[in-house]
């Protein structure tokens, strides 16, 4: 089967997103991650699996650059994938998602216009607006708010040119402006706060230039079907048989620990428009996704971290109150291993989320792993329960496969979607980390995690 990179919509079905734990993670709140060794594992898989199955061995020696060193993320698609075949060199399947579109506006704001301005887009998931321009007198504020004032971003100056303590994150875009933070649901409304009454000095203006806005459940909808259409009437290549994943939430009970692993993986808004999924590696600064997704720090600069961005119950359509953060800075990214290693700002606001292990060994093949993501930007979704494996859950298919190195990643027919990109792939062992999530193809495959740690352990 042909890869394809396909573009990635927002969310629809509910799942989790916010928190972290370890191997010993029970319902009810976060437990601290850790590394756990090779030597370890092995020990630990001897114990509870006497004459399971041996993994094959395979390193790549690709060396990961730092983010002043990285360059754009390729995007093109890669060559059909086979387990003995010529690494590919190029990304393949599985990455981003178009999550909606942005629409150019002229819409000055207050001094020279309406003190307050609506932008609604019926049925939308999202909207985020950009300015070109924000110079508001001494005192005034600008606030990009929902209707109901409950999410509400207030701006007293350009963030590119002068970071004022209390004001609230914010997006680049280089040197056109900048963006607000997103308001979940489908209209935003941006309004200037004068300290004082009467008009302004030449020089002072508010001017939106920009909206993004997310897709509505029509036009997700059509945009599935002639997806769907394009490829003959098949499912996305990533879905494996059926669509086994669930709600996260629906597993709070019968997995708890599971369940406790969703809770550090995050949604990614990138650029206004895409999505990916990340996850906190540490209990540190420090986050993880696919290089494809996050490319340079240009990429990076302008990425919404969503966390909690989960159902409140399952099957259904409210979900939780989401943390957003921006993403700050690319510490490591390399192409061949598909990875990129980062931070956020204020990153107080999402250490109560948690964070995961790594589990620092090749996979083996025959054991069992859980996938918590965010397919198509949905809330998180779990990875569980898998039709085409024996036990009819997920598990390793073929322990080492190449990836774009030589036996760089590991195979699995656990369900995922374009967005699930950037997904911890988790034993159900050790509840850590042993890939991570890039390739869609059935099988799917994740990027082996032994072979990044080697690369990004001095800055965890």
């Amino acid at each position: 089967m042909t890869r394809r990179r396909t573009v990635l919509l927002v969310a629809g079905a509910c799942a989790v997103a916010a928190l972290a734990v370890a191997s010993d993670a029970v319902a009810g709140g976060p437990v601290s991650g850790q590394l756990l060794p090779a030597r370890h594992t092995e020990a630990r898989l001897a114990a509870r699996d006497s004459g399971g199955h041996t993994a094959a061995s395979g390193r790549t020696a690709a060396s990961g650059t730092s983010g002043a060193e990285s360059g754009a993320a390729a995007r093109a698609s890669g060559p059909q994938r086979r387990s003995a075949a010529k690494p590919r060199t190029e990304p393949a399947a599985g990455g981003v998602e178009e999550a909606g579109r942005q629409d150019t506006v002229t819409q000055p704001v207050g001094y020279s216009g309406k003190p307050t301005v609506r932008f609604s887009y019926p049925g939308a998931s999202y909207v985020k607006v950009h300015f070109s321009r924000l110079l508001v007198r001494p005192g005034d504020s600008v606030t990009v708010s929902d209707p109901s004032g409950a999410q509400k971003y207030t701006y007293t100056a350009d963030p590119r040119l002068v970071r004022v303590p209390g004001d609230s994150p914010a997006t680049e875009s280089g040197r056109d402006g900048f963006w607000a933070m997103s308001i979940t649901g489908d209209t935003a409304v941006v309004a200037l706060h004068k300290a004082l009454p009467g008009p302004s000095l030449g020089k002072f203006g508010v001017d939106v230039d920009r909206v993004a806005h997310g897709f509505t459940s029509a036009q997700r909808s059509a945009r599935t079907h002639d997806e769907r259409l394009a490829a003959g009437g098949r499912e996305p290549e990533s879905v494996c048989g059926n669509d086994d994943t669930q709600d996260a939430v629906c597993y709070r009970t019968s997995h708890p620990v599971e369940y406790q692993h969703s809770l550090p993986v995050a949604r990614l808004l990138i650029n206004g428009t895409t999505l990916c999924t990340a996850w906190r590696v540490t209990a540190d600064d420090r986050m993880l996704t696919n290089n494809h997704c996050l490319g340079d720090q240009g990429d990076v600069s302008n990425t919404e971290v969503w966390f909690n961005y989960q159902c409140s119950a399952c099957g259904g359509q409210a979900t939780e109150q989401v943390t957003k953060v921006p993403a700050d800075k690319l510490l490591r990214t390399d192409k061949t291993l598909d990875y990129s290693l980062f931070s956020v700002s204020n990153f107080d606001a999402v250490k109560r989320f948690g964070y995961l292990g790594l589990d620092i060994r090749t996979p083996r093949s025959g054991e069992q792993v859980y996938i918590p993501q965010h397919p198509e930007g949905d809330p998180t979704k779990l990875a569980i329960s898998s039709d085409q494996d024996p036990n009819s859950t997920c598990e390793i298919e073929q322990a080492t496969i190449d990836g774009y190195a030589s036996n760089s990643d590991t195979a699995y027919r656990c369900d995922t979607a374009p967005g699930s990109s950037g997904s911890p792939v988790i034993s159900e062992r050790t509840n850590r980390v042993i890939a991570l999530h890039h390739l869609g193809g059935c099988p799917n495959s994740g990027v082996r995690i032994d072979l990044i740690y080697a690369q990004i352990k001095s800055l965890l």
